[in-house]
C-alpha cells in the first residue's frame, strides 16, 4: 500500500495508518532500576523534536528516529543498477479523485518544486516496490518516476546532491514534488527546514550503465594499481579540454549535456562566484593538472574536482590536499 500520503490533513493520515500495514515494533521499556542511556547527538546531524511531538519541520505525528546509526553523512550514494521495473507499481493509479500515470522509463525528465522527508512513522513498513522502508538508506517516494529507478536529487538553496533509489509513491500533496529518506535529507541539508526547492532528475537506463561502467573501470584501475602515489602528490583526473580562467570558463566535460560519469569531489560551496574561483585558481597554482570546476546550483557555486575513475581513487585526492586550505571534501558519484 502506498503510505506517501503522510503529508495530508492529520485525519487522512490517520485512516491511512489504519489500514496500513503493521509499523515498526517498539523498542522494550527498560528494567526497573535500570541506568537510563544517554544518546549523545552526532555532530553535524541536527537535534530535532522527537517524533509525534507535532514540532519540527515534518508532520506531526512523524519524526526522526532516536538513535540514528553513526557515520550517516558518509552514507554513499544509492548504488545504481537496470532493476527490471515492478509491474503491478507503474499502472496508472487514483489517489482522492487524481489520476497519477508513472513515466516510462527512460524518459526525459526534470522537475522543481518543494521537496520533503518522512521518517519514523514509516520505518520498517513496505513501500510501493514491495521493499520495506528504511530511512537510514538512500531512497525516494515519487508519484509517477517509475519503480524502481533512480534520480538525481539537487538542494537548490545549498547545491548539495544525491542519487536515491524510487521506491515508493508520493506525495500526494499539491506543491511537494518527492519525499526523501532522513538520510538523503541529511545529506541535502534539508532535515531542519522539512521542505526546500529541490531539483529532481531522472536516471535513464544509458546513464545508469555509463555509471556501472565507470565504477567497474575504477575497480580494475585500482587493483592493477602498482603502488599508491607519494602523500604529497594529489592523483590526476581527467586532463582538461583546454586550458581556463575564471568560473564561467571552467567547465566540466560533459556527456550528453550532463558531467561526465565518476567520482568527483566537492570541495566547497560559496554563495559568490569569486569564492569558488579564488579556490579553484589557488588549488590550480598548486598543481596544474588537477581537473577544476565551478558550476551553479541555484544561488550557490560549488567547486568540483574529477571525475576519477573510483570512489577510492577520489578519496585518496581528498586526503592529499593541502592542509592548509582546511578543506572537508565529499566523495559524490555523478
Amino acid at each position: 500500500m502506498m503510505r506517501a500520503l503522510r503529508l495530508l490533513p492529520l485525519a487522512a493520515a490517520a485512516l491511512l495508518a489504519a489500514c496500513g500495514t503493521t509499523s515498526t515494533p517498539t523498542e522494550p521499556a527498560p528494567r526497573k532500576g535500570a541506568t537510563p542511556i544517554t544518546v549523545k547527538p552526532q555532530p553535524a546531524i541536527p537535534v530535532l523534536p522527537p517524533a509525534g511531538s507535532g514540532r519540527g519541520g515534518y508532520y506531526q505525528d512523524d519524526g526522526p528516529g532516536e538513535n540514528p546509526p553513526a557515520g550517516l553523512l558518509e552514507t554513499p550514494d544509492a548504488e545504481v543498477r537496470n532493476d527490471p521495473l515492478r509491474p503491478g507499481s507503474n499502472k496508472p493509479y487514483v489517489v482522492f479523485g487524481k489520476t497519477y500515470k508513472p513515466i516510462p522509463l527512460g524518459s526525459n525528465f526534470r522537475q522543481r518544486g518543494p521537496g520533503t522527508w518522512y521518517g519514523k512513522k514509516f520505518h520498517g513498513q513496505r513501500t510501493s516496490s514491495g521493499e520495506l522502508y528504511d530511512m537510514y538508506k538512500m531512497t525516494a517516494a515519487h508519484p509517477t518516476l517509475p519503480i524502481p529507478s533512480y534520480a538525481r536529487v539537487t538542494n537548490l538553496g545549498n547545491g548539495n546532491s544525491v542519487v536515491v533509489r524510487i521506491n515508493d509513491r508520493g506525495p500526494f500533496h499539491s506543491t511537494r514534488i518527492i519525499d526523501v529518506s532522513y538520510t538523503a535529507a541529511l545529506k541535502l541539508g534539508l532535515l531542519v527546514n522539512g521542505s526546500s526547492q529541490l531539483e529532481v532528475v531522472h536516471l535513464t537506463p544509458d546513464d545508469i550503465e555509463r555509471m556501472i561502467a565507470a565504477r567497474k573501470a575504477g575497480g580494475q584501475a585500482v587493483a592493477a594499481a602498482p603502488a599508491p602515489a607519494p602523500a604529497q602528490t594529489m592523483p590526476k583526473a581527467a586532463p582538461m579540454l583546454a586550458s581556463a580562467d575564471g568560473a564561467e570558463q571552467a567547465k566540466a566535460m560533459l556527456v550528453g549535456g550532463a558531467p561526465a560519469p565518476g567520482f568527483y569531489l566537492q570541495l566547497g560551496s560559496y554563495s559568490r562566484a569569486d569564492g569558488a574561483d579564488g579556490l579553484r585558481k589557488r588549488l590550480a597554482s598548486a598543481d596544474p593538472d588537477i581537473r577544476l570546476d565551478v558550476e551553479q546550483a541555484g544561488k550557490f557555486y560549488r567547486l568540483f574536482a574529477g571525475p576519477y575513475a573510483s570512489r577510492d581513487e577520489a578519496q585518496a585526492a581528498g586526503k592529499a590536499l593541502p592542509a592548509g586550505l582546511k578543506l572537508k571534501p565529499i566523495v559524490i558519484e555523478r
